[in-house]
């Protein structure tokens, strides 16, 4: 499941992250490998705010969504 569906405060790990590959390299350089744990924090609108490697980061819906979980 995308990473927009995720529940808050539990940390889950990163099945795969899709999208162009410029994308997945964005997404890569910020943490989002697969077998990661990532925990969201909060979300506004579609938009999260996730714990990922000791950082917090807020990332779009568009975004989210090429994250699977």
């Amino acid at each position: 499941m995308p990473l927009t569906f995720a529940k808050e405060g539990e940390p889950i790990s990163i099945k795969k992250v899709g999208g162009k590959e410029d994308t997945r390299q964005f997404l890569e350089n910020l943490g989002f490998v697969a077998g990661a744990a990532v925990t969201v924090i909060s979300t506004v609108g579609g938009n999260l705010i996730v714990n990922i490697k000791d950082s917090r980061i807020a990332i779009g819906k568009d975004m989210a969504n090429r994250i699977m979980v």
